[in-house]
């Protein structure tokens, strides 16, 4: 008996110390790290709004307070497209802030040649401060949500030739953008008073063609003008005014603001879209890549117009 003893408590001996093995191999694998999920990617930019018209304050007209009255219902950025101020005999804390001056805060102005008229813009600088660009300029830059945003100077008291300051400074802010070191921005649209295309006989303003050059050759998106005043829309075109669907530039003609509006003759070749019945402001909606816009019109009108657009 004995021996029998001897051996089956060598036999549990020997089963303790496999089964302190394994369990000690098995502990091992616990206390490995887990293993960490990659953190999940960033959501997608939110689209921001740009909302805005030319040709705007005339105290005697309501329909200055009617389009003011459209920015209070819409959120996001303003911006306007020059001649913000149309009477020469009145001043923009009298005639511009009772009506769009309430959303000053987040606007953004374009100086036009009627703005000159009142102490050689002086009192616009006064006014608007930063957000017309430096005193004695008017060009300046911002960025809003994914997109670059260039605003020019193109009232005729600013030199705005090939050869100017202000050529030279849009070209190296564009290559700028391009080179991402504006927030990394994707896209870019330019903001100016004088258009390049209009309707009639005439049909292009030379001394805009710089700009445009200049415009086309960083693959601006769409640029948005005044001077006339009524709604205009153009298809995407080349400085030169031949239909470019995959690099041309898109004018719009926006000067709905208050003002009278202009009769219309003859339209130039590529628009698209045009009015002169309603006012109104156009709505921009700037996603990552792409654009849409709709043009949203004053109380009693009944004229509008929308689409969309992809970044080049």
């Amino acid at each position: 008996m004995r021996p029998t003893i001897m051996l089956v408590l060598r036999a549990l001996l020997l089963f303790a110390a496999v089964s302190a093995v394994i369990s000690c191999k098995g502990s091992s694998r616990i206390t490995e790290p887990p293993t960490v999920p990659p953190p999940a990617p960033p959501p997608p930019p939110q689209p921001v709004v740009l909302v805005g018209a030319a040709d705007i304050a005339t105290c005697s007209s309501p329909a200055t307070a009617a389009t003011a009255r459209l920015l209070d219902t819409i959120a996001g950025t303003v911006f306007t497209a020059g001649d913000n101020l149309a009477d020469t005999t009145a001043s923009y804390t009298g005639c511009f802030a009772p009506y769009w001056g309430r959303h000053k805060a987040r606007l953004y102005a374009t100086l036009g040649n009627r703005d000159y008229d009142r102490n050689q813009a002086n009192d616009a600088f006064d006014y608007f401060g930063d957000r017309a660009g430096p005193r004695g300029l008017g060009y300046y830059s911002f960025d809003v949500g994914q997109w670059h945003v260039v605003v020019l100077n193109t009232s005729g008291f600013v030199d705005m030739s090939a050869s100017s300051a202000q050529l030279a400074w849009l070209r190296a802010d564009l290559a700028a953008t391009r080179n991402g070191q504006n927030n990394a921005t994707q896209c870019t649209l330019a903001l100016f008073h004088k258009r390049r295309f209009y309707q009639g006989t005439w049909g292009k303003a030379e001394s805009i063609k710089p700009i445009w050059d200049a415009l086309y050759a960083a693959g601006v998106e769409f640029v948005v003008n005044g001077q006339d005043k009524f709604y205009e829309r153009y298809a995407p075109q080349t400085p030169d005014g031949v239909q470019d669907a995959a690099t041309g530039i898109r004018q719009f003609i926006v000067g709905t603001g208050g003002r009278w509006l202009d009769q219309m003759i003859a339209p130039s070749a590529n628009v698209e879209v045009r009015n002169n019945t309603t006012w109104g402001v156009i709505k921009f909606t700037l996603n990552a890549g792409s654009y849409s816009w709709q043009f949203v019109p004053a109380a009693g009108g009944t004229f509008t117009d929308s689409g969309t657009g992809t970044c080049h």
